[in-house]
């Protein structure tokens, strides 16, 4: 077993792990939905005027570089949108895990231009969060299963995507700071 030190764990972690929650109140509900609404927003300003040798940094020793997280929060939000629409449209789905790590390889998440993946994420929030608005409280209790991480809610993946999305803009926020990218 690999034990990190607490250096390498703020650089992994910047704003801490995710919280499992499986009930959110209305008002974290509200917030993570804000997130959701803000997170592609946020992103782009994170990597806004960054040169091409800039976005080809790892973003922490052993890590993607930041090209390769942009396009794994897209591709990663992509599967969210998809596991939403499943919850809410279908009794206890179990969905489908992904390789992450093995998705973040292909060709085009390590050389294809950012603005690809930004203006998905801009276009796909829209109508996640305008789908979110507009469902009752009592449907964010649906179940939903995911074969690695155990029964879910709706208001649990709601929290974990809020969470990931300010997970890596924090990512990048801390390279450019301790690189001293204007």
């Amino acid at each position: 077993m690999t034990t990190s030190t607490p250096a390498e764990q703020d650089l992994r972690y910047p704003i801490g792990r995710a919280q499992r929650k499986t009930t959110l109140s209305a008002t974290d509900r509200a917030a993570a939905i804000d997130a959701l609404a803000s997170a592609p927003g946020e992103l782009r300003a994170a990597v806004a005027g960054l040169s091409d040798a800039q976005l080809d940094t790892p973003y922490r020793p052993g890590g993607w570089t930041v090209r390769q997280l942009v396009h794994h929060v897209a591709d990663s939000h992509m599967n969210a949108y998809t596991r939403f629409r499943l919850a809410f449209t279908e009794d206890n789905p179990t969905i489908k895990p992904y390789e992450e790590a093995r998705w973040a390889e292909l060709e085009d998440a390590r050389t294809l231009p950012i603005d690809v993946s930004l203006s998905l994420l801009d276009a796909m929030h829209q109508r996640l969060v305008v789908l979110l608005r507009a469902t009752p409280a009592e449907a964010f209790q649906r179940p939903l299963s995911h074969p690695e991480n155990g029964p879910m809610t709706v208001d649990g993946l709601l929290n974990t995507y809020q969470w990931h999305g300010r997970h890596h803009t924090a990512h990048v926020a801390a390279l450019r700071a301790r690189m001293q990218w204007t």
